[in-house]
C-alpha cells in the first residue's frame, strides 16, 4: 500500500494543471507545514526564527516546469534577490536551486549565464549555493554543469541520490573536485533499469556513498530523517575519527523537529531545508511520496 501511495503522489507531482491550480490558491491544504512563505520576505522571518533556535538553513525558491528564457532569468533574479536578503538580514543560510528552473531544458548557455550570475552574488555575500538533483534523465547534464562551475567557484555544491546505480561511480568521478555534496536517498519515480527498486538496497547504497565521501575527506551533508542512517553516520564518526567540521545533517522544514532538536543538543551541525514560493505543488507531492503518512495532515487541511 505504501508503494502505491508513493507512486500516486509522484504521478500527481508532474501534473501541470494541478500545479497551476496550486499557484492560484496559495499555501492551503497543509502546504504551509512544509513551505515557509510565498516570497523571500515571508521566508526570511521563518529563517530568522530557525537560526535563533540554533539551526542553520538552506533556502530554496520553488520552481517547476520552466520552459522559456524569460521565466528562467526571472528565477535566477529571484535567487540573487534571496542571496541579498540573506546578507542584508544577517541570516545563516545557504541557497539551493534546480537546474530546470535555470533553463536546463532550454539551453546550456542560458543555464551557465544564470548560474554564474548567482554564484557571483553568492561569492560577494559569502553564500554557498547547492545545485539540487532532479530526475535521472537530467542527472548527467547537471553533474557536467557542476564540474565546470566547481572549477571556477568554491561556493557551489551539488546533490547525489543513493537510489541511482550510477552514484557510486559519480562519487569517485567527483572526488578530484573536492566536492561539497548533499547526499539523499532520492524522491523521483525512476525505472528499475537505472535505480534500485527496493528500499533495503537504497539504504545500503546510501551508507556506502556516505562512507566513501567522508573517507575521501570531502564535506558531506547527510539529508535524511532515517534514524538508522543517522546512527550509522555517528558510528562512522567514532570509528574513523571524523571531524564534525566535515559533515552536517539536513532535514526538511516541518518534518521531525524532535529529531532535529535531538541532534542539535548532541552538538551536531543541523541544517533545515526551507522552501518558499507559490510554485510549491510538485515539491509538496514529493514530500508526501517520501512519507505517505503526511497525507493525513493534508487531508485534514482539505476538510477544514
Amino acid at each position: 500500500m505504501e508503494q502505491l501511495m508513493r507512486n500516486f503522489f509522484l504521478f500527481l507531482s508532474k501534473n501541470k494543471t494541478l500545479t497551476n491550480l496550486a499557484k492560484k490558491y496559495g499555501l492551503r491544504f497543509g502546504a504551509a507545514r512544509f513551505v515557509a512563505g510565498v516570497d523571500i520576505d515571508q521566508a526570511s522571518k521563518k529563517i530568522k526564527e530557525i537560526n535563533d533556535d540554533g539551526f542553520v538553513v538552506t533556502v530554496d525558491h520553488l520552481g517547476e516546469f520552466i520552459d522559456n528564457e524569460k521565466e528562467a532569468r526571472e528565477s535566477a533574479d529571484e535567487c540573487i534577490h534571496a542571496i541579498e536578503v540573506i546578507a542584508e538580514k544577517g541570516l545563516d543560510s545557504e541557497l539551493s536551486l534546480k537546474m530546470t528552473s535555470m533553463g536546463l531544458d532550454i539551453s546550456e548557455k542560458l543555464v551557465m549565464d544564470n548560474m554564474r550570475r548567482i554564484l557571483d552574488a553568492g561569492k560577494k555575500h559569502n553564500v554557498m549555493v547547492t545545485i539540487d538533483m532532479e530526475d535521472y534523465e537530467r542527472s548527467g547534464k547537471t553533474l557536467d554543469i557542476f564540474k565546470e562551475l566547481r572549477s571556477e567557484y568554491e561556493n557551489v555544491g551539488t546533490v547525489l541520490q543513493a537510489y541511482l546505480y550510477r552514484t557510486v561511480e559519480d562519487i569517485e568521478d567527483l572526488n578530484e573536485y573536492n566536492p561539497y555534496l548533499r547526499l539523499v536517498k532520492g524522491a523521483y519515480k525512476e525505472s528499475p533499469e537505472v535505480a534500485y527498486p527496493d528500499k533495503k538496497d537504497v539504504d545500503e547504497n546510501y551508507k556506502k556513498i556516505i562512507k566513501m565521501n567522508l573517507l575521501n575527506g570531502n564535506y558531506t551533508a547527510i539529508a535524511t530523517h532515517d534514524e538508522a542512517i543517522i546512527d550509522y553516520v555517528k558510528e562512522l564518526e567514532k570509528e574513523h575519527n571524523i571531524s564534525r567540521d566535515q559533515f552536517e545533517f539536513q532535514m526538511l522544514f516541518g518534518i521531525r523537529r524532535d529529531l532535529q532538536n535531538k541532534l542539535l543538543k548532541e552538538e551536531y551541525k543541523m541544517r533545515v531545508y526551507v522552501p518558499y514560493g507559490d510554485d510549491w505543488y510538485g515539491y509538496n507531492m514529493r514530500r508526501l511520496a517520501e512519507r505517505p503518512a503526511n497525507a493525513m495532515f493534508v487531508l485534514k487541511g482539505v476538510l477544514k
